[in-house]
Parts: C-alpha cells; structure tokens; sequence
C-alpha cells in the first residue's frame, strides 16, 4: 500500500491559514482569552495527496474538531472513504506565532492511523510560514517531516485572495511540491506543481463555506515511481471538493 498521508493540512488547515479563514486551525498569532471551538465537514472527489491518488475508487469525506485558545489547537480529523473501504484518523496539536511584522509561523505535531486494506501509522512534525505583507498575494511555505519515512517533503505555494464582495472571496493558487524520501526512497526534488481555484463564502459570522477544484501536474519524483512499478495510467490528477465550517 502507498504510504497514505494527509493532505488536510494544505487543501484545508493549511489553506484557511494562510487565507486567514475560519476554519479548522485557522487562526492569527495574537492573544485570546476565550476557549474557541470549531466543528468541519468536508468532501474531496478523490484523494490526492503529495500529487498521486490514494485511494482506487471514489473520493473521500471529512469531518473535523478542535479546540483553540491562546494560539493553541488541538484538533482530531475523521476521514471516511465515500466508495473504498478507508479509514483514516488524525490527532494533533498546533502552535502559531507572529515572529516578525507579516509574518507567521506555525508548528505542529500529528499521530496518523490508516485502515484499509493494511493497517498503518505515522508521526508527523509540520511546520508553514506565511507572509501577509501584500493582500491581494500572500506566499506560503509548508514542511512535513514523517518518522516512518525517515523524509520530508516541502510545498511552496502562492495564493491570490480576491474580495468580489464583504462575504464572497474568490483565490487563485499555485502550489509546487518536492520530496526528499518522503513518498519515496527512488528519487528526491520536483515532486508535482498544482494549481486551483477556490471560493469562500462566510454566510455568518460563525459559518464559513469553500468549494475548489485543483489540477496536479506530475514532476520527475512521480514520474520515476510510475515507471519503477511500471504504473502507466495518467499521473496528473484533477479534482475538487466542499468545505464548511461553523465555529462556536
């Protein structure tokens, strides 16, 4: 089985971060005295994740909750194959702080169980930095280290936010990956470059909703995988899904 890791922290966590959202692990680096809570539900048309699909048939659905205070989260994501028999848990805790003027930084930790057709775990330690100096461009770096892959993998991504009204919010984005033994041992640097588009929608003040479709151009490190296990369908990957968040 590929070694399954979620994406969550890009096409969801991540992305309401750096878009300063309100969803799941959204949040800025100032000081709160008051507990937050936040519960998620979310659907992808496939599981894609470091470009390469996860799952054989069907996409994947996402429910989601966490608690945050003082900069602090702690979150747990249920993820639920909507056709493949899948299963994924994640657990984890993430800490955010302002550093210096328009820029944040986050850091984080997360257990992954998977239950499919095999039984696995990981441990992962992520980090992002966003810098928010220009509004209408907002440039991201991301890192995830994994124990059981000994490798890391790193995505840099520019987002675009457009506000068409005070509610409706429209993001171009583009995303270039490298791995580094993350995925695989084979071949490390250019892993796959993606572009998307995404639309939020904040209905209240305590409702927040998303919809994006994505498309991932495979690069030299999936390439390479698919020729060493002889795989020869296409390897670009395009997709989309729903988000909606409700915080309380």
């Amino acid at each position: 089985m590929q070694k399954l890791v979620t994406k969550l922290t890009y096409n969801y966590i991540g992305l309401l971060c750096i878009l300063g959202g309100s969803g799941l692990l959204s949040f800025t680096a100032q000081a709160q005295s008051e507990i937050d809570f936040s519960l998620d539900l979310a659907w992808d048309s496939q599981y894609i994740s470091e470009g390469r699909n996860n799952l054989d048939d069907g996409g994947i659905a996402w429910a989601m909750a966490s608690i945050n205070q003082d900069n602090l989260i702690i979150y747990a994501v249920l993820g639920r194959g909507d056709q493949s028999h899948y299963i994924e848990w994640n657990f984890g805790v993430e800490y955010a702080v302002n550093f210096a003027e328009n820029f944040e930084a986050t850091f984080g930790y997360q257990r992954l169980e998977f239950y499919g057709a095999e039984r696995a775990s990981d441990n992962e330690l992520f980090s992002t930095l966003t810098y928010s100096g220009v509004e209408w461009l907002i440039p991201a770096i991301s890192y995830t280290y994994s124990t059981e892959a000994a490798g890391y993998f790193i995505e840099v991504s520019l987002h675009s936010p457009w506000e068409i009204t005070d509610t409706f919010t429209v993001t171009p984005y583009v995303l270039q990956g490298f791995d580094f033994n993350y995925v695989t041992e084979e071949h490390n640097g250019a892993n796959h470059f993606q572009f998307g588009l995404e639309l939020g929608y904040q209905f209240t003040d305590n409702i927040y909703a998303m919809a994006h479709v994505n498309h991932s151009i495979a690069l030299d490190d999936i390439k390479q995988q698919a020729k060493n296990e002889q795989f020869e369908d296409d390897l670009d990957q395009t997709y989309a899904g729903v988000f909606i968040n409700w915080q309380f």
